[in-house]
């Protein structure tokens, strides 16, 4: 199995634009021959890393690779040099594909294919290996350093057959990429847009301003985004009505989502459907959504546990299924909070060639949350991230939602920091403005006196990953720092 077989299948179904960026185009059967071209020098790598941001050159590069029979690893290209340097040195001999790298990349590529008049280029490599790698994605690093998950060609399959309708957009349909390439998200949309025939228009990097005129200029149907970028949308947007009519459906996740930011949303693009997606680098995108008609019923529901379900990541897509489960392993009935397990075909769950899953092919995803009696998911928080104050678990999840409905407070964080009585103590790191016992007597109304923060600490700014994840190692170091600095 080789991912090379949506190109092959998207170049059979028609010549209709298949990609678009900085103004240029390739169609899918241009995308396939552009890769069998780059093919040939791929195959004297062992690798191929890709370290820029969105560009035609992305898609020739990852198809390239698959044809070629060798892993593709974009990188995140806005790391420190020396952190760049670390991530290279894993992948010796590898081919890299840097910014200014990318026109004289396209340039040779276009030539080496305009000399095979067939178009056909080489077969996909023989493997030795009969499951073999497609692509590493390192992960986002929030709570420790990145690894490299491994993707192979069978789980990227799995999630785009297993979901998608092969051809299913209508002609005139086009999703805009503003994610980075580095992110699961930036490949799974690729993948899935190709396939069911969609245009892909990427941008480069992303602002908030430009992506509505995009939108706009391009009649974008379909666009992901993730909450940081919802964020900047809607604080773009200063009417009631965002002035997109082309935009029918829009994608978030990788992040939690203010509930603040998500009901702003909904009203400034009334006629979207929006769709929550949950997944993991090492789940090959998406494993649970929570649809345009849950979005609806949600928001009309007066019964209190269909309300609630706006803040879930939705079910499970078809051949995923999840299991909760207590500390020592237990499997949990709906409603209880535990640690939440996922098994399924698109599952990877490896790293550097081993795997994690479980003798039953589970993978444990690191986060806690719970199942409601229809299969709803709700997302508490990371594992790591639980606070133990006096020998009581708390999710910071459960007080950063409480936070942010505090009209002063547009950001929040609830870190655990040593204390020699409870064991840690709650800090509540925010964005915004208040007078912090206010802020306390908020939260203590609302959730009971262990939950209320100790401490309230105002920040310009939360450290964040370029997808909008909390960088909660970033933070908690930085506060050990300004904690030392208080004593001292």
């Amino acid at each position: 199995m080789n991912i090379t077989m949506i190109a092959e299948m998207a170049a059979s179904a028609g010549d209709r634009t298949a990609v678009t960026a900085d103004g240029r185009s390739l169609t899918a059967a241009g995308l396939l021959r552009l890769a069998r071209a780059a093919a040939h020098r791929f195959r004297r790598h062992p690798a191929v890393l890709y370290l820029a941001a969105n560009h035609l050159a992305y898609p020739v590069a990852l198809f390239g690779a698959a044809v070629a029979g060798v892993p593709f690893v974009p990188l995140n290209y806005r790391l420190g040099e020396r952190q760049l340097d670390e991530l290279r040195s894993r992948h010796p001999g590898a081919l890299v594909l840097r910014p200014d790298d990318l026109d004289a990349f396209m340039a040779e590529t276009e030539g080496a294919a305009s000399e095979d008049p067939s178009g056909s280029g080489p077969e996909p490599a023989a493997e030795d290996d009969p499951d073999p790698v497609a692509v590493l994605l390192y992960t986002s690093g929030t709570t420790a350093a990145p690894k490299s998950a491994v993707l192979r060609h069978r789980h990227l399959l799995a999630y785009v057959l297993n979901t998608l309708e092969f051809g299913s957009a209508a002609e005139d349909d086009a999703a805009l990429v503003a994610v980075p390439p580095y992110h699961v998200a930036g490949l799974a949309n690729l993948l899935s847009n190709l396939y069911t025939g969609r245009r892909v228009v990427y941008m480069p990097a992303f602002d908030a301003g430009e992506w509505l005129e995009t939108v706009r200029r391009e009649r974008i149907t379909n666009a992901l985004v993730v909450p940081t970028m919802l964020a900047r949308i809607v604080a773009e947007v200063k009417g009631d009505d965002a002035g997109t009519p082309t935009l029918r459906n829009l994608a978030y996740g990788g992040a939690r989502t203010p509930l603040p930011v998500l009901e702003r949303a909904l009203r400034i693009f009334p006629d979207t459907g929006f769709v929550n997606a949950y997944g993991l680098t090492e789940t090959a995108s998406s494993i649970a959504v929570l649809g345009p008609d849950d979005h609806r019923e949600a928001l009309a529901a007066t019964d209190p546990a269909v309300r609630a379900r706006l803040g879930s990541v939705g079910r499970a897509l078809p051949g995923v299924e999840f299991q909760i489960r207590s500390d020592d392993g237990e499997p949990l009935e709906a409603g209880r909070t535990g640690l939440v397990f996922v098994r399924g075909e698109q599952i990877s769950g490896e790293y550097g060639g081993k795997s994690s899953l479980d003798a039953g092919g589970w993978f444990a995803t690191r986060d806690r949350g719970r199942l409601d009696a229809d299969g709803y998911l709700f997302i508490e928080g990371r594992a790591d991230d639980t606070i133990i104050r006096g020998g009581e678990n708390i999710a910071p999840a459960e007080i950063e939602d409480v936070l942010l409905a505090h009209p002063g407070i547009a950001e929040a964080a609830v870190l655990g920091v040593p204390d020699p009585e409870w064991g840690q103590r709650l800090v509540a790191v925010v964005v915004g403005e208040g007078e912090p016992e206010e802020i306390r007597r908020w939260v203590r109304e609302r959730l009971r006196s262990s939950k209320t923060p100790d401490d309230i600490v105002f920040r310009a700014e939360l450290p964040k990953t370029d997808t909008g994840k909390l960088l909660r190692r970033v933070l908690l170091a930085e506060m050990d720092t300004t904690l030392e600095n208080t004593r001292a």
